[in-house]
C-alpha cells in the first residue's frame, strides 16, 4: 500500500462529541494514528446518542473509526501522568473539554510547548480562548443562532436549525485545516504552533454570503424554506406520484426550454407575468400552481426525465433510505465496510479520491479497547496496568 500522507504522525485526543472526533476522524483518515481519551466505563458521551447502528450510536459511529480508545480518569494524578507521558510522544494534541478545563490540567499550550516545542495543540470551544463569551456554553443549535445561521434558514414563519450538526462540523474542519497547515510549518520551522478554533467563528464564516447580501443595514435574504430567494422556478415541486422534484432555472433560454419541453406550454414562456425572472418571482404563487398542476399527471422519474431533455438543472429529493441506495455513491463505490463492537457496519470513503493512496478505514473502537496496549507501549508492566485498573485510574 502506497504511504498516506499522515502516516507516523500521532495525534492524542481529549475529546467528545462532534467538533473534535469529526476533526480526528478525518486525520485518521489521512493515515494518522488518532489516541482518543475517555473516561472509564462510560468513554465518550457521544456513545449515548442513540443506538441506531446495531445498538452503536449514529453520531460516535460517523466520527470514531479509525481511532485507538485509552480510557484515562484524568482527575487522577497516576493517570494524568500517563497521559503526559502520551503527548511527549506525539506530534498534536486536540482538545475540546469544557473552557478552561485542559489548562487547569497543566495542559495548556504555554506549559506543553515549553516541554515539547515541536508540538502542534488545537484546541476547540465555542466562542474561542478569550473575550466575553469565552465562558459561555456552547452547543451546535445556539451557535447556530448566535451566528444568525436560524434567521436565514426556515420559512418566513418559523426560523429552522441545519439538519446535522453544522456548527460542530464547521469547526472540525477548520480545525483540522489547520493542523495540516501547522504541520506543514512545523515542517519548515522545526517548532509546533497552537491553533484557536472557535464554532462561532468558524460557522460566521460559512454566513459570508448573507451577511455581505446584509452589508451596511440593507435586507438579509428572507427564510424561503427549500426554494430560492429570489429566482423562480427554483426549488422544489411535487409530481403526480408524491415524490418531490428540486429544480433550477438560471436564465431566460432555461426559462423558454422549461416552457415548451418541461411544461409543454410554450406560451407560458411570453406570458406577461412571467416573461422575465422579476416578475416570475412576484407572480411565484401563481406560477406554483400551473407547474404543479403540470406536475399532477406526470410520476417522479418523469419530470426528472423532460427536465433533463430540457437541460434544466435539477434532482431528486432523497430521504436518509435514498442516500444509503444511492446510484452514483454505488457507481463510485464510495462504501466500504469497517468494523466495530457491533460488528462491520457500512462507512463512506472520504470525499477526494485520490490515486496516490487508499484512505484509512479502520474500525471504530469499544471504550477503553487500545488501553493495557498502549501502556505496555509506553513501559507499563502488568503489575503497573492492574494498579492503574483497580485504582480505577483506567
Amino acid at each position: 500500500m502506497n504511504q498516506r500522507p499522515l502516516d507516523g504522525i500521532t495525534v492524542v485526543s481529549l475529546e467528545h462529541a462532534i467538533a473534535a472526533p469529526f476533526c480526528t476522524r478525518q486525520l485518521a483518515d489521512l493515515g494518522a494514528r488518532v489516541i482518543k481519551v475517555e473516561r472509564p466505563g462510560v468513554g465518550d458521551f457521544a456513545r449515548a446518542y442513540d443506538t441506531r447502528v446495531k445498538g452503536l450510536a449514529s453520531h460516535f459511529v460517523w466520527t470514531n473509526r479509525s481511532k485507538e480508545s485509552l480510557t484515562l480518569d484524568l482527575k487522577q494524578p497516576a493517570a494524568l501522568a500517563v497521559l503526559r507521558q502520551l503527548i511527549g510522544k506525539a506530534d498534536v494534541l486536540v482538545q475540546n473539554l469544557a473552557p478552561g478545563a485542559a489548562a487547569r490540567m497543566g495542559l495548556g499550550f504555554e506549559v506543553v510547548s515549553a516541554e515539547h516545542p515541536r508540538l502542534i495543540v488545537c484546541d476547540i470551544s465555542g466562542y474561542g480562548e478569550d473575550g466575553p463569551y469565552r465562558d459561555k456554553k456552547a452547543y451546535d443549535l445556539l451557535i447556530q443562532s448566535e451566528a444568525g445561521f436560524l434567521s436565514v434558514t426556515g420559512t418566513p414563519d418559523a426560523p429552522s436549525k441545519a439538519g446535522n450538526s453544522v456548527a460542530d462540523i464547521a469547526a472540525a474542519m477548520y480545525a483540522c485545516n489547520s493542523i495540516l497547515s501547522a504541520l506543514l510549518l512545523r515542517g519548515r520551522t522545526g517548532s509546533g504552533s497552537h491553533i484557536d478554533v472557535s464554532m462561532l467563528e468558524s460557522l460566521t464564516e460559512w454566513m459570508g454570503y448573507p451577511m455581505y447580501y446584509a452589508f451596511d443595514g440593507a435586507p438579509p435574504p428572507p427564510r424561503s424554506g427549500a426554494a430560492h430567494a429570489s429566482i423562480y422556478p427554483y426549488g422544489p415541486f411535487q409530481a403526480g406520484d408524491g415524490g418531490t422534484v428540486m429544480l433550477g432555472l438560471q436564465n431566460e433560454r432555461e426559462w423558454k426550454q422549461f416552457c415548451e419541453v418541461v411544461m409543454q406550454q410554450a406560451t407560458l414562456a411570453i406570458d406577461a407575468r412571467f416573461d422575465r425572472n422579476a416578475r416570475r418571482n412576484e407572480n411565484r404563487d401563481a406560477l406554483k400552481a400551473i407547474i404543479l398542476d403540470a406536475f399532477a399527471g406526470l410520476s417522479t422519474a418523469q419530470v426528472l426525465a423532460r427536465l433533463d431533455q430540457a437541460q434544466i438543472a435539477n434532482a431528486r429529493m432523497n430521504d436518509m433510505a435514498g442516500v444509503w441506495e444511492h446510484p452514483q455513491l454505488h457507481a463510485r463505490q464510495r462504501w466500504q465496510a469497517v468494523g466495530s463492537p457491533a460488528g462491520d457496519i457500512p462507512a463512506l470513503l472520504p470525499p477526494g479520491r485520490s490515486n496516490a493512496f487508499a484512505y484509512r478505514m479502520d474500525s471504530v473502537p469499544a471504550v477503553g479497547e487500545h488501553t493495557e496496549a498502549i501502556l505496555r507501549e509506553l513501559g507499563h508492566d502488568a503489575a503497573a496496568i492492574a494498579g492503574l485498573r483497580a485504582a480505577g485510574a483506567i
